[in-house]
């Protein structure tokens, strides 16, 4: 084997090209993808325990780098110190700002690709060197417009339309114009690597670069492959996965497997003794814990801050932080560096500077030969160990959100979670309890008052209650924390309408439709209201405009029938006092028949009297008679007597007027004042009270014995046209 070939590996073929090179991307990313969608519980578990031993060491890994020495800390003094206070002045001035976190994690879901894509970039030259390559400047410049142009098309892809993540904010770049990019830099992305890849093949061979084409078949694989998929199949994975899923435990391992070679040849390059891994190891894994368990805990536990979004701050502005000193201290132009990457034979200085300052005395002490140190580690490690063991626990019952006995116990070692509360009053709510799932939902709305789910369960269970004004107080504060939010917009606008607050409501809903055009059910009360004011000139349009976007809308985005149903039944109305006889049958009519198709008896019974009164006004007697009696007979059905009483009154109107049967009708108001006395004993009762009394000659009597036979004599008349 050539000296070139033996010197290529970092430890060995198989490690190197599965871990360092990204050779398990594609199994894993599939089995990531397939284990995420089918169970959801198990992967969020799994991962979340592969992150104590990838992804929070691989944070320490950085900061061992830049702390370890004094050379180091004052190498990078303005990174390890001024940057480092800046992160953790931002981490502590975002627990008290809310509305910084979606700006902060949006910009960690952005870097986070960039710096994967700058490790593979690294990797991929220093792999090139080892098998003997000497990239031009020119070919170095393209790979990097390689990498460049992966990354830039995956941003595209994270930012064109509207975000699904309330945590991530969208640029909302207009499909088109994301397709159209995205072919374009694709085809610079070919050329580039046509090019580079070509020159560094005449260089050493294409055999010796399989490293190389490796790690660039994994940047494919990571940042190319989901943007196809999105334009061939209209596939879409949250933004999220590609920072916080098996992406990131696929770049941590990567990330330690090339700092653990650093460290060992560092180590053995100085001279110390034996390069101890497993103390290195301990020491990330500990640190790792360090920096990301303790301080939700103690900001929820000591501050009453909600658990969840602190743990998202101090994720987010750990990556963050991470970035920035990984940038600055990971070169291959640094000639030490180079050195123990590239396999220099040249000899590694073992001089260092002596540590001057307390914080580096401090250091030296804490990883010293001296039994207190030595305990003092021991208890650290241990107590850390433990903590991690603990928030595991915690969150696989947290997870668990099936059995309200696991939220429970979730709950019992830390409550102070908005998450955990929200799931806590769904599972109290079907087991019985609505006062106490309320309460839950106050609770995830104190610890975090843009919880949509605390506050739609909330939301229910005021309405259903009537407390209608505290409803609107929950929209309105919630409003502070989400002014964009199109559907709390609409809620909002019709508890102010309930509340008497016509005006808001009216505002809430335009709101809604400035914010998106396409709200159809906005559109629709606002219509409504427009009707209700008298304005159905204005409220015409409304309504077609609503109608319109349902019809051009997806099947699987439309409101529900219900919804539909309210709109055609409201723009027949309009039409009808719009004078717009034949436009009015026409709604009504494809209200019936859709009401008939979806199973929705209750608008196919409004449907039919609507239908049946316009034919009365227009004295169709014949053609009105039996939509009157569909829908009496619907309405029975639905066994609401309220309505009920109110269509035998109708009926009884119609066939009076209409002189089919004075006897019927009769009947009709005998039957509709028996209901009304029962449910309504008020103005309506005196109405159908005044009108049976009315007739004066109804021939032989109306008896309680008689009155059935007679109604069903009035549900089985025919008449001629």
């Amino acid at each position: 084997m050539s000296k070139t070939h033996s010197s290529l590996w970092i430890y060995n073929p198989t490690l190197d090209l599965i871990v360092g090179c990204g050779a398990w991307s594609a199994p894993l990313l599939l089995i990531g993808y397939l284990a995420g969608n089918s169970h959801v519980a198990i992967w969020s578990v799994t991962f979340y325990a592969l992150a104590l031993v990838f992804n929070y060491p691989h944070y320490m890994a950085t900061i061992y780098r830049a702390y370890h020495t004094q050379e180091d800390f004052n190498k990078y003094r303005v990174f390890t110190v001024h940057i480092t206070g800046l992160v953790f002045l931002t981490l502590l001035l975002s627990h008290f700002f809310r509305q910084a976190l979606p700006w902060i994690f949006t910009l960690y879901l952005c870097w986070s690709p960039w710096h994967y894509s700058g490790q593979n970039y690294g990797l991929f030259l220093m792999f090139a060197r080892r098998a003997g390559a000497s990239p031009s400047s020119n070919v170095r410049q393209a790979l990097y417009g390689a990498f460049l142009l992966s990354y830039a098309i995956l941003m595209l892809d994270f930012h064109t339309g509207p975000s699904s993540d309330p945590l991530f904010l969208s640029l909302g770049i207009p499909v088109g114009a994301s397709h159209a990019a995205v072919l374009i830099l694709g085809v610079g992305f070919i050329a580039f690597t046509a090019y580079a890849l070509i020159a560094l093949g005449k260089q050493t061979g294409f055999k010796a670069l399989l490293p190389s084409l490796t790690l660039f078949s994994t940047q494919f694989l990571w940042f190319l492959l989901p943007t196809a998929l999105s334009l061939l199949k209209g596939w879409q994975i949250p933004q999220s996965r590609y920072s916080t899923g098996v992406m990131a435990v696929m770049h941590s391992a990567q990330y330690i497997w090339i700092t653990s070679y650093y460290a060992r040849r560092e180590a053995n390059g100085e001279q110390q003794s034996a390069c101890r891994p497993f103390a290195y190891f301990s020491i990330l894994i500990a640190g790792g814990i360090a920096l990301f368990i303790p301080g939700p805990w103690l900001a929820s536990k000591l501050f009453h801050f909600d658990f969840a979004a602190s743990f998202l701050i101090f994720t987010a502005l750990v990556n963050i932080h991470h970035f920035i000193l990984d940038g600055a201290i990971w070169k291959l132009r640094d000639g030490r560096i180079a050195q123990l990457l590239l396999n220099s034979q040249e000899r590694i200085s073992s001089q260092t500077e002596k540590a001057s300052d307390h914080a580096m005395a401090g250091l030296r002490w804490l990883f010293g030969d001296s039994k207190r140190a030595h305990a003092f580690r021991v208890a650290t490690v241990v107590a850390l160990v433990a903590w991690a063991g603990i928030d595991q626990v915690r969150y696989y019952y947290r997870i668990h959100s099936e059995n309200i006995g696991n939220l429970q116990l979730a709950a019992s070692l830390n409550s102070f979670d908005s998450g955990l509360q929200t799931w806590l009053g769904r599972r109290t709510l079907e087991s019985g309890h609505p006062d106490a799932a309320a309460e839950a939902w106050k609770e995830a709305l104190r610890l975090n008052p843009a919880d949509s789910g605390a506050r739609d369960g909330l939301l229910q269970y005021l309405v259903k209650q009537k407390r209608y004004d505290e409803a609107y107080t929950v929209t309105q504060q919630s409003l502070r924390y989400a002014p964009e939010d199109t559907n709390l917009l609409v809620n909002n606008g019709m508890l102010a309408n309930q509340t008497g607050k016509r005006g808001d409501a009216v505002a809430s809903w335009k709101r809604a439709m400035a914010i998106d055009p396409s709200q159809m059910v906005a559109r629709l009360y606002y219509a409504g209201e427009l009707q209700q004011e008298g304005k159905c000139d204005e409220a015409i349009p409304q309504y077609l405009n609503m109608l319109g976007l349902v019809s051009r809308t997806d099947a699987t985005h439309r409101p529900s029938p219900s919804i539909v149903l309210e709109g055609i039944l409201g723009l027949g109305t309009c039409q009808e006092k719009m004078q717009q006889t034949s436009d009015a049958e026409k709604s009504y009519e494809a209200a019936r028949q859709m009401a008939m198709q979806v199973g929705d008896k209750n608008s196919e019974s409004i449907a039919n009297m609507y239908e049946a009164q316009l034919k009365f006004s227009q004295h169709e007697i014949a053609d009105a008679l039996p939509f009157y009696q569909r829908a009496i007979r619907l309405d029975q059905f639905l066994g609401d007597p309220r309505t009920v009483a109110q269509d035998w009154y109708t009926f009884g109107v119609f066939l009076r007027d209409s002189r089919l049967s004075t006897r019927l009708s009769y009947a009709c108001f005998m039957k509709s004042e028996i209901l009304m006395k029962a449910v309504n004993p008020g103005a309506d009762l005196k109405l159908v009270s005044d009108a049976k009394e009315g007739l004066k000659s109804v021939g032989r009597p109306v008896t309680a014995e008689n009155l059935q036979s007679l109604l069903d004599d009035a549900l089985e008349l025919t008449a001629k046209k």
